[in-house]
């Protein structure tokens, strides 16, 4: 069959056995790795994704040791116990065609437990727990423990086996100087520093055969001081490959590391020129060994350039296939429009793993909950009515319409998409439009009828007699009752984000919530300049560099200058951006710290006159100031909109609420469409 992506769906021979395509579904951490109790759902959530078409499934980490550990008790490969609990995984992989190997994680000085080990004594920035250092015994425990933790997973049924030796972790720790301060022979030269991984490649080969895949995920760009150097990883790599890996994966940056890798502002393929680069280096060696590059590909036509271009012979896509478990299947059939497309957000993968919870996706809230979360078909085809066609709205309403339901979706503006419509406009934020394109899908293939421009009212709804009606009519922003707000030079965030007011030179932000953030970031970005849209200014600003120029590819940023000086305030003392997400507010901070955004907390808006925006300080109203400006931005939060609420019920007619509509404390799309989904199974 004829395809838009021949490089993406071609076989990939590994001698002795061939995967069906190049799409690797690269380890993510979720949570069912670590309890018993989650392999049922782990089994589902894996078996769908095989079904789906994927080509290599990659499990989330399994500590080989309890000194391994990310966390007290996290999942464990070192039983034969364990093994046979691995099966149900496995088996419902197979079952579904697909082909799954586990991933060996060591974490190292980055374990948040006190039993952690490192090469030497240095704690890491992201754990409060200071390692302890091996002896050489104990380094030779720790081989061991890989090579113990390959052998189960082949006896469980894995297909193959990813040694994690990338993001800063174990393995990595004795790769650079930075981390690594021995004097014997596990430190050093390089040539002793990267005795670690070579030894354990070699030896997990000689423990599994020659028939079992063994993935080496080798960090090709720290992205931290001192990181190591190009000819050192061009190095590794070759050793590795003669020590036995089938595959090499790409790792981009430690996690203590100042540079964004994943999130939504960062440009798509951002960093597969890197494994182009070590790609061409093997080959020059005569080495063909297959590269895997990682990061922001959520796309197929992304993923079929990098591969087209040479710069890899296989993508890992983790994220996207949380996002969407179908992503090849959709690709294979030429149906890219449908696929849910990843938007990097980390709101629930990252932003769960780090607060302890079970992880799923903002845009697709059945990812990982594919046992508990079904969308069935209704045995009773009823009517239904959704008032808003945010993203709570357009989850409902095309949920309920996929399971036979029919559906009235009434939106005011002329187009869906609610709050999403202003989010896109902000630079590093543009594949939110990705998920109103999906949407818009998903609208045409379940049949919702859709009334664009139409403010729905009480009575009409009333006379409709509709079995229920959701109200999914967002929010409004709250009045902060500032004396002079009523003033020519003061806006709402919804005049700039949405009907492009103009702004002057000097801005005010009043509320420094998500909302305040995005229209800083918005202001201070000339217009068509977002470095997310332009791969070099993006490295400039960030201070990624080629690792051939400058050990661990950091340098000093160079961002560009900013379009506006803006000043960004808020009422509670303390760091600004507080509630941003626990994996992306401090990437939006930095940001605006580029910019030289001014950010002031625990003050008081006191007047605004055409001078600019008086504040004070504190209870007591001290020091007051004004911050001079040409145009006060307010941004100082959002009321729910349940206006339709009071009437229908009183009519008797059944309602329910979502979204901003049922609690509007900062905006939230992940608990939005999570909300409209969940109500539309159960309805």
């Amino acid at each position: 069959m004829i395809t838009p992506y021949p490089h993406l769906l071609a076989p990939l021979d590994l001698g002795f056995t061939t995967l069906p395509n190049r799409v690797l579904m690269g380890s993510m951490h979720t949570g069912l790795e670590d309890g018993r109790k989650h392999f049922p759902a782990m089994a589902a959530y894996f078996a769908e994704r095989a079904r789906g078409g994927v080509g290599l499934i990659v499990t989330g980490g399994f500590a080989p040791n309890i000194e391994a550990w990310a966390k007290p008790f996290a999942g464990t490969l070192a039983t034969s116990g364990a093994a046979r609990r691995h099966r149900q995984v496995t088996d419902a992989v197979h079952a579904e065609g697909g082909r799954i190997a586990l991933q060996i994680l060591h974490t190292g000085r980055y374990g948040y437990q006190p039993l952690c080990v490192a090469p030497s004594r240095i704690q890491s920035p992201i754990s409060p727990f200071t390692p302890r250092e091996l002896s050489a015994r104990g380094i030779e425990r720790q081989i061991r423990a890989f090579v113990r933790c390959a052998r189960l997973a082949r006896d469980a049924g894995y297909d193959g086996v990813e040694v994690m030796g990338s993001e800063g972790y174990f393995i990595n720790q004795f790769l650079v100087t930075h981390t690594n301060h021995r004097s014997d022979e596990w430190g050093g030269t390089y040539e002793n520093r990267m005795r670690l991984p070579v030894e354990i490649v070699q030896r997990v080969r000689e423990a599994v055969g020659a028939d079992f895949i063994v993935i080496y995920r080798l960090s090709m760009l720290d992205l931290i001081p001192d990181g190591s150097s190009w000819p050192e990883a061009v190095l590794l790599a070759k050793a590795v490959v003669k020590a036995g890996a089938t595959i090499i994966n790409t790792g981009i940056g430690w996690h203590e590391a100042r540079v964004p890798t994943i999130a939504t502002s960062v440009p798509r393929g951002a960093f597969a020129w890197v494994t182009k680069k070590m790609r061409d280096e093997l080959h020059a060696a005569g080495i063909t060994t297959p590269l895997v590059t990682s990061n922001r590909i959520n796309t197929p036509a992304v993923a079929e350039q990098v591969l087209a271009d040479g710069s890899a012979d296989m993508v890992s896509l983790a994220r996207p296939l949380l996002a969407d478990a179908d992503f090849v299947a959709k690709a294979r059939a030429g149906r890219a429009d449908d696929i849910n497309t990843c938007i990097a957000c980390n709101q629930a993968c990252l932003d769960h793993t780090f607060k302890n919870r079970l992880a799923s996706c903002l845009v697709n809230p059945r990812a990982g909950q594919e046992t508990v979360l079904r969308i069935v078909p209704t045995l009773q085809r009823r009517r239904f009515a959704v008032v808003g066609a945010g993203p709570a709205g357009l989850a409902a309403a095309t949920t309920l319409a996929e399971r036979g339901h029919e559906v009235d979706l009434y939106e005011s503006a002329p187009q869906i998409g609610g709050q999403f419509n202003m989010a896109r406009r902000v630079p590093g934020k543009e594949e939110f439009a990705e998920t109103l394109r999906y949407f818009r899908r998903r609208i045409d293939a379940t049949g919702v009828r859709v009334h664009l421009n139409a403010r729905a009212a009480a009575q009409a709804l009333i006379g409709q007699r509709y079995d229920t009606v959701i109200l999914a009519t967002g929010v409004s922003a709250r009045d902060p009752r500032i004396p002079g707000q009523d003033g020519a030079q003061v806006l709402s965030y919804i005049d700039v984000l949405l009907h492009d007011k103009p702004v002057g030179e000097r801005v005010v932000i009043v509320g420094a919530g998500g909302i305040g953030f995005d229209v800083a970031e918005f202001l201070v970005t000339a217009p068509g300049h977002s470095p997310t849209l332009n791969l070099q200014a993006w490295l400039a600003e960030w201070g990624v560099a080629d690792p051939a120029a400058v050990r661990g590819g950091v340098v000093r940023p160079r961002p560009a200058a900013p379009a506006r000086q803006v000043t960004l305030l808020q009422r509670k003392a303390g760091k600004l951006g507080k509630g941003l997400g626990k994996t992306t507010g401090w990437i939006h901070r930095a940001a605006l710290q580029m910019k030289q955004v001014e950010m002031i907390g625990g003050v008081n808006y006191e007047r605004i006159t055409p001078a600019g925006l008086f504040i004070t300080y504190g209870e007591q109203r001290r020091d007051g100031q004004l911050i001079e400006c040409d145009t006060v931005v307010l941004c100082a939060g959002q009321e729910p909109m349940r206006d339709l609420q009071a009437p229908l019920v009183a009519a008797g007619v059944r309602v329910h609420l979502i979204g901003g509509a049922d609690e509007a404390a900062e905006l939230d799309a992940k608990r939005a469409i999570d909300q409209g989904t969940r109500l539309a199974a159960s309805l």
